[in-house]
This record gives structure tokens, sequence and C-alpha cells, in this order.
């Protein structure tokens, strides 16, 4: 799954050389200046590069360091970047490796959750990053069906019917659909029961499923992502099924559709990715990739 994740969402792009001690060298091309701290305000912003080599190092309590030309990499507040495991310092090194001349932080989805969860910046505990979770499934997208035209009410009937009726079974909880504008009443029980479940993720694991949930618009899509029943393809596409009916009828404007869409791939590929990481335990002890 590791592997497959990471071709998809273009993570690793290059070989990484064998583990040294507790050092991973990857090399890149780029021009040599003054190692300064990454802070960025904005998904769009960019900046010149400014390092040749990237290096993951194991430092105090066991936790993984990126190394900028031999520096340490500060978070946007300022805190070291340390992360839990090996696996992910590879996979962020990676993210770091695949940049050319210019930065592209907006790319970076890996480092952008990582900095999160290592910021905090709205201070959040995990019940209140469980409970934005759970907000999503009060709205979630294959809760609300429309009535016409009977095209799309069949193909919302075919296409989501049974992941609810998969995630029902799965969790023992009852979700239920509605044609209503306020869509369906949510028991309590089922809330209760999901809320259970999600407080067995660790808070970093619980940022990276947000995030999912965020970019998919729902829980139902998502946990079925985690959960490997769904692949990252399937669970975009289902959550753009209205639009993707629309762009069949009418058409859409030239590259803007495929644009929007593979951003939404890689995001949500990020976001699984990262939640999988997040719970790794293992330490990685040889190559993860060769040319």
């Amino acid at each position: 799954m590791l592997p497959g994740l990471c071709r998809f969402h273009g993570l690793v792009s290059r070989a990484l050389v064998p583990l040294a001690g507790r050092q991973v060298e990857l090399k890149l091309l780029g021009c040599s200046a003054n190692v300064q701290r990454a802070r960025y305000a904005t998904p769009a912003t960019e900046r010149k590069k400014f390092y040749r080599d990237v290096t993951i190092s194991q430092g105090e309590g066991g936790l993984y360091e990126i190394n900028l030309d031999r520096r340490k990499l500060k978070t946007p507040g300022g805190k070291l970047f340390t992360v839990p495991n090996e696996a992910l310092a590879i996979a962020v090194a990676t993210e770091w490796d695949a940049q050319k001349d210019t930065l592209k932080f907006y790319t970076m989805h890996l480092t952008t959750l990582c900095n999160t969860a290592l910021d905090n910046p709205t201070q959040r505990d995990k019940d209140q990053i469980i409970s934005a979770a759970l907000k999503f499934l009060e709205t979630d997208t294959v809760c609300y069906r429309v009535e016409e035209p009977p095209g799309l009410v069949e193909l919302q009937k075919n296409e989501w019917d049974p992941v609810l009726e998969w995630i029902e079974k799965r969790y023992n909880v009852v979700i239920g659909s509605s044609y209503s504008i306020m869509g369906p009443q949510i028991p309590e029980e089922t809330k209760d029961t999901f809320r259970q479940h999600l407080k067995s993720y660790n808070v970093w694991s619980l940022i990276g499923l947000e995030y999912v949930i965020s970019q998919l618009k729902s829980v139902v899509l998502s946990l079925g992502l985690i959960d490997r029943h769904l692949t990252v393809e399937q669970a975009v596409l289902l959550s753009r099924l209205e639009e993707e009916y629309q762009i069949q009828h009418w058409g859409n404007v030239e590259w803007a559709h495929d644009y929007d869409m593979y951003e939404l791939r890689a995001r949500t590929a990020a976001g699984t990715l990262f939640v999988y990481l997040s719970s790794e335990s293992a330490t990685v002890k040889k190559k993860i990739l060769q040319d």
C-alpha cells in the first residue's frame, strides 16, 4: 500500500539511496545558498530553492528530523521539524527532493500536514479535531440526493448506495440518505460510534483524516478510503459524481476540469498517505525505492 500511494501522489520521483546508519542522503540539483527557515503563509507562496542536499536523521526521543544542507528544518511557527517515524521522514524529504529551482509549497502536502500537527495553529485538542471531522457527517456528500434529472437520480443510487450499505454494515450504524435540503437525521448512536472509532487514532492521524474528509466533503467516502474499501480514484470520482454527470452532458472548460480533478486526487492521496504513515511504528531499515 505504501509504495502504491507514493507512486500515485508523485511523492517519490528520484531514488533514495541505502540508509547509512541513522541517515539518508538525497542528492539534489539546485543553487547553493544560506539555509533559511521555511516560512510560508498561503498555499500559493513560492520561493527560490536555497539548498542542495536533503538528509534525515534521528534526534532526541527517537524522533526524525529533516535537514536542508545539513541544517535542521523548522516549522512556520519556529519549532524544530520532527516526525514520529522514519517512513514519514523519508516521504517528507522526498517532497523537498522533488522541488526544482522554485519551491512550490502548495505541492508539499505532507510537509504542510506535519507543520499543522507540530504548530497546532488553532490550538485544538484531540476531541476538538474529532468533533470538527464529524461535523461533515451531517452534510455528507453521499447523503444528499437529487429528485431530478432521472439519470442523475439513478447514478447516485447505483454509485452511492453500495458505499452507504458498506459503511453501515462495517460499523453497525444507521446513516441513510435524503432528498431534503436538511439532509438525513443522523442518530446520536451513529455519531457516538464514529466518535469512539476516531478516538483510536493518534492526533497526527486525525489531522490527516480530517484533511481527507474536508477534501471529499464526506466522512463516508473518507473512511471507505482509509479502510481500503475504496481507492483514491474511486473516492474522488464519487465525491464529484454530480459534477461529472453534468460534464458528460454539457461538456467542460478545456483543461480546467482535469486540473481540478488531479489536484483533488493529489490532496486526497497525500492525506491518506499521511494517515498511514502517522500510524507507522516500524523503522525502515532498507532503501524504500530504487531506480
